[in-house]
């Protein structure tokens, strides 16, 4: 959805003749996920590694609704991106911010816009841009809602799994040393403390050697 967002501002901003997006994660780290063209990301590079630039403003969650310039040569907002820019024959440029999620900690981010003319994108320009970066965020927030989910509905079986395996292993010891539920458990934390292994592994370990392995016998002193 974000790389139809972009082709689509290519096509529907008369002035523009590059476009990507930007994307600012919590950590403070920028990316280019989507371009129309390599020399979009080689622009939003340029920006990240000196620190500065309209997209670098836009994505920043309390900075401005847009950042603009109608003339890059000159632009003294943004020194050595302009430079850049105007080297490599872009003169203005249009960041709109994405619109952030209510659930932080979201990225935050901004649709660029470059075009080879001075002046070329206008006030109506912004509009479309508006519409499309709102576009954008609505992809980009479902998207991570949907990782989110996943990510929880991973952890969720992963969890599961996990608290199988230990009865599974509790079960084990409990046949065959006559322990009590608790008893086992303990002498399974005990055992996975004096491996230095994840109680999990151990139980894993056991459940599947079994017949190949055994564990101290339980007992209520230091001393046994």
């Amino acid at each position: 959805m974000l790389q139809q967002v972009a082709d689509a501002a290519l096509h529907v901003v008369p002035g523009a003749d590059l476009v990507s997006v930007t994307l600012r994660f919590p950590d403070g780290a920028f990316r280019t996920p989507v371009q129309t063209d390599p020399a979009a990301a080689d622009l939003d590079q340029v920006q990240y590694e000196h620190r500065e630039g309209p997209c670098l403003d836009a994505a920043d969650p309390t900075g401005p609704a847009f950042a603009t310039s109608t003339d890059l040569a000159v632009e003294h907002r943004w020194p050595r991106f302009g430079a850049a820019a105007a080297e490599r024959g872009y003169d203005a440029v249009l960041s709109t911010a994405l619109l952030p999620d209510a659930r932080p900690p979201q990225p935050s981010g901004a649709l660029n816009i470059c075009s080879r003319r001075p002046g070329a994108l206008s006030e109506a320009d912004r509009a479309i841009a508006l519409l499309l970066a709102t576009h954008a965020s609505l992809a980009l927030a479902h998207a991570t809602a949907v990782s989110h989910e996943q990510l929880t509905s991973e952890h969720l079986h992963r969890a599961i799994d996990s608290r199988d395996v230990i009865g599974q292993a509790k079960g084990i010891l409990m046949s065959r040393r006559g322990l009590s539920p608790e008893e086992a458990f303990d002498l399974l934390r005990r055992t996975s403390q004096e491996l230095n292994v994840k109680l999990v592994r151990l139980a894993e370990t056991l459940v599947t050697r079994h017949t190949e392995i055994d564990l101290p016998h339980a007992s209520t002193s230091h001393a046994d």
